[in-house]
């Protein structure tokens, strides 16, 4: 079970922070640090010192760290235009030696949009397809030759497809809750499929619908990776849970309840119902980016038990 480090910076944070904390994921062993990709915060809180731009944050991390896997968990389609976004992922993998992986969703968050100008369409999840086969067709058009596009939402005419990935193919992947559109997406373009915030139950009723879409789609039934995103507060004892839980504004039995919280031996305990489901690598959603001995505590005394 890979466990990686998954951040909201839209609540609060700089890249010094970001910073930070990619460089403690590093240093006490965790497989990737995430970050989500918004402009707005949600919910309580003045989200100072304001957003930070995904891929421009990854690019900087990508100089500054040398073995963590490096990501989004989820790029808007909304907020690039596909041939831009191909060219800036493929470059922030050569800044990093091969370490990117691009999580892309249609987008949904209106008031982001709103409030820094970006147009939200209606017809979000046919853009999101679209985009999904433009990028991947761009890094993998061999060199010399060019790629063409044309389809509802978006028209490539003889693109060079520049620049490669230094990876032979960066990881694409894919997430969500729905039952039908959203299984037959990653069959055809995931590589790890990820279920958000979801129960053990929900877990594991959705990996069956991405399993049955990638077999129809003529896809090996290992050919795709299950994950999931769950919030994470882990305590040595029952009141450093409850500290850690207030510090972030949530109730202990909800997190119990919705993510990974109480003492290490319960949340392994969680982790092993994920993984008799299917899951194979656990997001872990940390809100309180100043807590780094939270990190220390997952390593040490959580990560251990599943290595």
């Amino acid at each position: 079970m890979d466990l990686r480090i998954f951040t909201e910076p839209q609540q609060g944070a700089s890249y010094d922070t970001l910073l930070t904390v990619a460089k403690a994921t590093e240093d006490l062993g965790f497989d990737a640090f995430f970050r989500s990709d918004h402009y707005l915060k949600m919910g309580d809180g003045d989200g100072l010192p304001g957003p930070t731009d995904a891929w421009i944050t990854l690019a900087g991390l990508a100089r500054e760290t040398k073995r963590i896997r490096l990501g989004t968990l989820m790029t808007a389609a909304t907020f690039r235009l596909p041939g831009v976004l191909a060219i800036q992922v493929a470059q922030v993998d050569q800044m990093s030696g091969g370490r990117v992986e691009l999580g892309l969703g249609a987008g949904w968050f209106e008031e982001e949009h709103t409030a820094y100008g970006i147009p939200f369409p209606k017809e979000k999840f046919s853009r999101l397809e679209e985009q999904l086969e433009i990028v991947t067709g761009l890094w993998a058009t061999e060199p010399g030759q060019s790629f063409d596009f044309h389809g509802k939402h978006y028209e490539l005419t003889k693109s060079p497809a520049l620049p490669k990935p230094a990876q032979h193919k960066i990881p694409v992947l894919i997430g969500g809750h729905g039952a039908t559109r959203t299984p037959r997406l990653a069959a055809r373009y995931a590589d790890e499929f990820n279920m958000p915030f979801g129960s053990v139950e929900d877990s594991e009723t959705q990996f069956g619908r991405v399993r049955a879409a990638a077999q129809e789609a003529g896809r090996a039934a290992d050919a795709i990776t299950f994950s999931n995103a769950l919030v994470v507060c882990v305590g040595k004892d029952d009141q450093e849970v409850a500290r850690r839980a207030a510090s972030i504004g949530r109730e202990v039995d909800e997190l119990k309840t919705n993510g990974l919280a109480g003492t290490p031996a319960e949340v392994v305990d969680k982790i092993g119902r994920y993984a008799a489901v299917g899951s194979r690598r656990i997001y872990l959603q940390i809100l309180d980016l100043d807590d780094l001995d939270h990190l220390e505590l997952i390593s040490a005394q959580v990560a251990s038990q599943l290595s």
